[in-house]
């Protein structure tokens, strides 16, 4: 869960303040260490924004079932829903709905992707 994962960050943290500065954790060594660790300003890492990606680029933003999803990225159903959903949930990055996981604007806004337009169904005459 999440101490876990703070713990595990703060010792990664304090080893780049050993090896890379005094030993001290401050705010510099904190964001250097983060930035090279490759976890974003919100908090998500490589792995949160490859799932976001995916939903983008293979699912047009959702609804996409958590089984797709799962092989899309090749990881256990049961990771997406223990490990990943409950932050980006939290963040309101996606939602649940019946028909499967749907990215908010927001999520696109976080990673910089311009929510693609819909044709609506009277454009085409």
């Amino acid at each position: 869960g999440t101490p876990r994962i703070a713990n595990r960050l703060l010792r990664r943290i304090r080893d780049f303040a050993q090896v890379e500065g005094e030993g001290i954790i401050d705010l510099s060594v904190a964001q250097n260490a983060l930035k090279r660790l490759e976890i974003d300003a919100i908090g998500l890492d490589s792995s949160d924004r490859r799932l976001l990606l995916t939903m983008i680029e293979k699912f047009d933003g959702g609804p996409v079932g958590v089984e797709t999803l799962a092989a899309a990225i090749s990881e256990e159903t049961a990771t997406i829903e223990d490990v990943y959903e409950p932050y980006l949930l939290q963040l309101g990055l996606i939602n649940r709905t019946p028909r499967g996981r749907v990215l908010t604007a927001a999520a696109y806004q976080h990673l910089g992707v311009q929510v693609s337009g819909q044709t609506k169904l009277w454009d085409d005459i």
